[in-house]
């Protein structure tokens, strides 16, 4: 018989996103922080090649990621509603921690693998802010697969990638639930 864990269940069940737009002043200390990075480096990682890292953008780091991100967006030709996307990302930014892919030479593990390993520290980071209490978002959008933000920016190797912006600070106001998927619609059950 199985050991239930109700409230994680009623969590993961009633679990929202919060736009990181919304997000404001404080985010978690560095103290406050290590437990819910300890929490998704916890995550599935076949072969325990821990195929990704941390980053952790603190509010000071904000304003010369915004600047480089606009001059990217210009450099690369981006209408005015790209650059603005990736520039507020920073600009209303107090803390995000990027979850940066390392992909790593495996004869047993694929490299699709790795990726979604580092996929899975990204939500489980994201659900321990939450859980937390913190309001806490998962960003991407093209600045993170731009090679030269990546790596002047954040110092990213060449075998490296931006898995996700996850931000946290404190909630303003519960954005209302979203409709979510039709589980009928998207399961198929195989009994033979």
């Amino acid at each position: 018989m199985p050991d239930p864990n109700p409230a994680a269940l009623d969590f993961l069940l009633s679990r929202r996103s919060r736009p990181a737009k919304t997000l404001r002043a404080p985010a978690p200390s560095r103290e406050e922080l290590e437990p819910l990075l300890r929490a998704a480096a916890r995550s599935p990682d076949h072969g325990k090649l821990e195929p990704w890292r941390f980053i952790v953008i603190e509010a000071g780091a904000m304003p010369r990621l915004a600047d480089l991100a606009e001059t990217r967006a210009h450099a690369l030709h981006k209408d005015e509603t790209d650059t603005a996307k990736a520039r507020n990302q920073f600009d209303q930014g107090h803390l995000a921690v990027a979850v940066i892919e390392v992909q790593k030479p495996s004869e047993k593990i694929p490299a699709i693998e790795q990726s979604y390993s580092a996929g899975a520290v990204c939500l489980a980071l994201l659900n321990a802010a939450l859980a937390s209490g913190w309001g806490a978002n998962w960003l991407t959008g093209w600045i993170s697969h731009d090679r030269t933000f990546c790596e002047t920016g954040l110092g990213l190797a060449e075998h490296e990638r931006i898995a996700g912006f996850i931000h946290i600070a404190t909630e303003t106001n519960a954005p209302p639930d979203r409709p979510r998927p039709d589980l009928d619609a998207i399961t198929t059950w195989v009994s033979q």
